[in-house]
């Protein structure tokens, strides 16, 4: 699959997911393609993460990818369940703004009830478009990616930078730079390169073409 020149959108349930999923492959990807970070709650509504939003920022400029490529949205944290007619509309309005050719959200081996309903409605809204699933190591059971993206050590690098402007998370096992690095050598090794960062495959939409 060629990511080049499409227009791809990133979602995740609360600032750093798509960090923890897609880090390097976002810093891969920004300024050779057109792509959109929408991440549906700012965790606000908890006083000690009242630095995440500037984190977040920060840590996506890490990646390369511009402020206006940045959008938090207005769900609460652990109740999207009671929030999933909202969250569909949020994503068709999404789908009509942005017009993506290639989804990335959630795995469904994510046992976080955010991050569960989220994936599922957005299966919903961008039926016919390609959707990818990433993984989030604290809340992923049973995951095994079967679409690899090779990534170089510079994203890996970006990757690692980025996680550490998150300074809330800083005692966060699964910030720890050795780990992060860890799963994308596995990753990688899965695709005989030396990285990757490895995916469910939760819909593919394509065609055959001889150009």
């Amino acid at each position: 699959m060629n990511f080049f020149g499409k227009r791809v959108l990133f979602l995740g349930a609360h600032p750093d997911d798509i960090e923890l999923g897609c880090g390097a492959l976002i810093h891969q990807m920004a300024g050779q393609t057109d792509l959109l970070c929408v991440t549906l709650s700012d965790n606000q509504k908890n006083p000690a993460l009242s630095n995440l939003v500037e984190e977040h920022h920060r840590s996506m400029a890490a990646l390369g990818v511009p402020k206006e490529s940045v959008v938090l949205g207005p769900f609460t944290t652990r109740i999207f369940p009671n929030q999933r007619q909202e969250i569909l509309e949020y994503f068709l309005k999404l789908r009509k703004d942005f017009q993506p050719d290639l989804i990335f959200v959630h795995s469904k081996q994510d046992i976080h009830q955010d991050h569960n309903v989220m994936t599922e409605e957005a299966l919903r809204a961008y039926r016919g478009i390609t959707v990818l699933g990433f993984d989030v190591v604290r809340s992923s059971y049973g995951f095994f990616p079967h679409f690899l993206a090779e990534v170089s050590e510079a994203d890996v690098a970006a990757k690692i930078r980025a996680l550490a402007e998150y300074q809330t998370y800083r005692d966060r096992y699964y910030f720890n730079a050795e780990l992060t690095r860890s799963i994308m050598v596995r990753h990688g090794a899965l695709a005989e390169k030396p990285f990757a960062e490895g995916f469910d495959i939760l819909r593919i939409a394509g065609k055959f073409s001889l150009g």
